[in-house]
């Protein structure tokens, strides 16, 4: 069983800029966010307890999110695993979309951009860590419950190389932060957490 877990709101996300491998500090709600996922997990822990693991990508964003969820849920320290960092969007990295629709307007108003980038990473070597990720934590013990803390782009290629959807309609999945996903018996289930003030969609 996987939970899986979009890091909290970034500087980058409320300017609207788009990340990749740059990293940008949480901002408030970022944290905040991170801690209702972290009670959210809490409640879940103590109705299943076991055997479970916490892993997170290698960028701060998501290994502060992941550090906030392991405090309040009382799961083990993280474990950095690199195949969960975030697309590498190359040139379009650290402009806001207005920006990059500006400077390259065959992408604007397209959704999904990751695969696309120039100099960036391709869906190929995307899917393909993604996808040797996925393999392993399905191999682990049926008992096991793996949360993971990741990005946009991985969760939604995670999460359509799950349900064996192609491409195109992974990047048109949504990408919210402030809520778990959970990945189960071939099925997806959205998990809600505590409402906050203003939950982002980007």
């Amino acid at each position: 069983m996987i939970y899986l877990i979009r890091h909290g709101q970034t500087e980058f996300n409320r300017e609207d800029r788009v990340q990749g491998r740059v990293d940008s500090p949480l901002t408030e709600l970022g944290a905040e966010q991170a801690s209702a996922m972290g009670e959210r997990l809490r409640d879940i822990v103590r109705e299943e307890p076991g055997d479970w693991a916490l892993q997170t990508s290698p960028l701060g964003r998501a290994r502060r999110t992941a550090a906030i969820i392991a405090a309040i849920a009382g799961l083990p320290e993280p474990g950095v695993d690199a195949r969960l960092i975030e697309v590498g969007y190359g040139d379009f990295e650290g402009f806001t979309r207005a920006e990059l629709d500006e400077r390259w307007p065959e992408f604007a108003g397209v959704n999904g951009i990751f695969g696309r980038a120039p100099g960036g990473e391709t869906f190929e070597a995307l899917s393909a860590r993604v996808g040797d990720w996925l393999a392993e934590v399905k191999g682990s013990p049926p008992a096991r419950r793996t949360v993971a803390v990741t990005h946009a782009g991985v969760a939604r290629t995670l999460r359509g190389l799950y349900l064996g959807l192609d491409v195109e309609a992974m990047r048109q999945m949504d990408k919210p932060q402030g809520v778990i996903f959970r990945l189960h018996d071939g099925r997806i289930e959205r998990l809600e957490c505590a409402p906050l003030s203003s939950v982002p969609n980007r």
